[in-house]
């Protein structure tokens, strides 16, 4: 049975030539970046990748231009430090990904050599399977989009909280509070129209059975209906 490793995304800041080496070397090999450090740190013992030279982070007048494609700055160019965007399983360092990348390139470049030992595949595989079993083991994480539709809900029922009326502490009594609870100014005059369509708009929001729901503010909303309509007609 296939393994699905559960990966995150890892922000790898370098200096632009870096990065442009890196993606060169992924397509030439027809992989992807994330497929280059890996290879490294699979066969390579951490050891070794730790005593590795850091290519650092870019310099400071090293910086690339976007556009933004989303928030109230959309369509903007934006300055940033340069970077990689690499999904691998959790736990590795920035600067561990870094070195493995640096790793990759010297690899191919020739400027570097590793002597593999059987001990050393042994190790990498066991390593790798013993990768899979804890991430087969591991509960499934929510998806990304699920997270991010979760957070949104939250902002909205906070949102909603924020906006909606406050529960009279008596209930709704006179004119005046059945107009607040309604959402209209205290000087309006609303007819039975005006008043039906405020009511279905906000008893979408409070119903209890709506994501954003409130029974208090349901029953009191039903109330300032019924008085109203009976103070129309």
């Amino acid at each position: 049975m296939t393994v699905s490793a559960v990966k995150q995304s890892y922000t790898i800041p370098c200096a632009s030539v870096f990065r442009d080496a890196v993606l060169d070397l992924a397509a030439r090999r027809g992989v992807n970046a994330a497929d280059l450090a890996r290879s490294v740190m699979l066969i390579v013992p951490q050891s070794v990748i730790d005593t590795y030279d850091d290519p650092g982070d870019p310099g400071i007048r090293d910086r690339e231009t976007i556009v933004l494609k989303s928030g109230p700055a959309e369509g903007r160019p934006w300055r940033r430090k340069p970077r990689l965007q690499l999904r691998l399983p959790p736990g590795y360092s920035v600067i561990t990904v870094r070195k493995a990348l640096k790793m990759a390139l010297d690899f191919e470049g020739g400027q570097v050599q590793i002597r593999v030992e059987r001990a050393d595949i042994l190790a990498a595989e066991q390593k790798a399977l013993q990768e899979a079993r804890d991430l087969k083991s591991r509960p499934p994480e929510p998806p990304v989009e699920l997270l991010q539709s979760r957070e949104e809900l939250e902002r909205l029922r906070q949102i909603v909280d924020n906006l909606s009326f406050d529960p009279l502490d008596r209930g709704v009594t006179t004119y005046n509070e059945a107009l607040h609870v309604m959402g209209f100014a205290p000087s309006a005059r609303p007819d039975m129209k005006m008043i039906r369509t405020k009511y279905r708009v906000l008893a979408a929001i409070h119903h209890p059975d709506s994501n954003y729901g409130s029974h208090q503010r349901m029953t009191q909303l039903n109330a300032a209906m019924d008085l109203l309509r009976r103070h129309i007609l």
